[in-house]
């Protein structure tokens, strides 16, 4: 497989709704697990489409992502901006704060390890292998926050120095973003101080990271050194964002609303419904004719006359509401925007009609989709990858093509051979009983086991992991277990 850059990379995603009490002294503390250890990298240029039964977590997924509703756990790596430019909160709070996380990452790590010599002593403690795999992801995700930003100084009992040398070269790459911002405003005679002021901070950062590769020379020929470093990671995880640092990438990450008729204010004009966030987002400012003009090329690139500027939505027709909503979110030149069902409310001619527009604007705009949908076909014709998803879970991530032809999980095959079709050769389709269990309290285990026809002991007790079965084919199922 072609190496290609990864746009999004979810890892272990959980968003927990909580449940209000039902009983006064009620101790059980339950919550809606709508997305429940999520795990999906979504490349550059690409189309990844999302299919599941109604209730599975597929908008609330497309909308945790965005950061519209905030995960519970998990990261969310967003690599359509840097660390570089952006410079988020949160890598400071950490390098204050090394020595302590990397003593929990520590303290994970010598459970995990007691768990595992406790798995050796009884390998069909179900229980015991359930918290060896949170314990695992838990110190996975901690391991990742730390050499993400320090690398393999993660080893060195020193540790305090040489995060204080990357809190200052940060501070000064934060200062310098402030200050060039300043000079695009700046009078004449208040330029030269703030050059002066941005050659200062250079050399602080400069300074700092001469000091940095000095420390680094301790650990010359040292392997878990060098293995560490290579996690250094210059994307920016959307989950530790806070709301003020999310809504500047609000631009980059956008979203079409599956209904077109309750997603667009009744009370605006199609033009100020797509002016809207060109405004939020500083691209024009109020009343400035050049945003008129902008506007009317979008619509026009999004099928739309222009001559329909001053119209409001109850003046249109569906499809033609859908094109307003994708008009909307394109207006800002996004990099990656998830379609949440964008063709389910329209009838099948006008269906046609924008998908094929999202392929076009995909192409022209360079796009990447998330593409949620219940239909089968739409998204065999419009994806890249298929991911499948069960109660929370993906259970299975493959080529459209290896998803249709060569599907793994029991699940995806139940799906599949719903699709209707004129083949009599086919076999009858499986029929999948009882329904999809409650998010509140699922299953444990393989969440599918209670319908599933090829259920193992294995499967009523331990959750199986979602692993590359074939070269770009992911499944969880024991049944694929290597």
């Amino acid at each position: 497989m072609e190496d290609r850059k990864v746009l999004v990379g979810i890892s272990e995603m959980k968003k927990y709704f909580p449940v209000k009490k039902t009983k006064l002294f009620q101790k059980e503390r339950l919550n809606v697990k709508a997305n429940d250890g999520i795990t999906l990298d979504i490349f550059e240029g690409e189309t990844v489409g999302l299919v599941g039964e109604s209730g599975c977590g597929k908008s609330t997924f497309g909308r945790v992502l965005l950061q519209l509703y905030p995960q519970t756990s998990g990261r969310t790596m967003y690599y359509g901006r840097t660390i570089e430019e952006f410079h988020p909160k949160y890598i400071e709070e950490l390098l204050k704060n090394i020595k302590h996380e990397i003593h929990k990452h520590h303290m994970l790590e010598e459970e995990r390890l007691k768990l595992e010599d406790d798995i050796k002593k009884s390998p069909n403690n179900y229980d015991v292998i359930y918290n060896l795999q949170e314990k695992r992801k838990k110190s996975k995700e901690l391991f990742l926050d730390i050499t993400n930003i320090i690398g393999g100084f993660i080893i060195d009992e020193d540790v305090e120095k040489v995060a204080k040398y990357f809190l200052e070269e940060y501070r000064a790459k934060l200062q310098i973003v402030k200050l060039k911002n300043s000079l695009d405003t700046a009078k004449q005679k208040e330029l030269v101080k703030l050059n002066r002021q941005l050659d200062e901070q250079k050399e602080i950062i400069n300074l700092n990271r001469k000091l940095i590769n000095e420390e680094k020379r301790r650990f010359d020929k040292n392997p878990k050194f060098d293995e560490y470093e290579k996690n250094l990671d210059i994307g920016i995880n959307l989950a530790k964002l806070e709301y003020n640092e999310i809504r500047v990438l609000r631009k980059d990450l956008q979203i079409i609303f599956q209904d077109p008729y309750s997603s667009l204010n009744p009370k605006m004009t199609v033009g100020q419904i797509i002016g809207e966030g060109l405004m939020a987002h500083g691209f024009f400012k109020k009343n400035d004719d050049k945003m008129q003009n902008y506007v009317m090329n979008v619509m026009e690139d999004c099928g739309l006359s222009g001559y329909m500027l001053h119209r409001y939505p109850h003046q249109f027709s569906g499809g033609q509401r859908q094109r307003i909503g994708i008009a909307r979110a394109l207006a800002l030149k996004p990099k990656f925007v998830v379609c949440d069902e964008a063709v389910s409310a329209l009838d099948v001619s006008i269906q046609s009609q924008i998908i094929n527009l999202l392929l076009d604007l995909k192409e022209k705009e360079e796009l990447t989709y998330l593409f949620i949908s219940h239909d089968l076909s739409v998204v065999k014709y419009i994806s890249d990858r298929i991911g499948v998803m069960y109660l929370g879970n993906i259970v299975e991530l493959a080529d459209t093509e290896q998803i249709f032809s060569n599907p793994l999980h029991p699940y995806t095959e139940a799906l599949m051979s719903a699709i209707p079709t004129t083949d009599n050769k086919l076999e009858e389709a499986i029929l999948l009983e009882g329904d999809i269990p409650s998010p509140i309290k699922p299953p444990k285990g393989c969440k599918f086991h209670t319908r599933c026809p090829k259920c193992m002991d294995i499967c009523k007790k331990v959750t199986p992991e979602f692993i590359e079965y074939e070269e770009g084919h992911f499944v969880a199922c024991h049944l694929r277990t290597k």
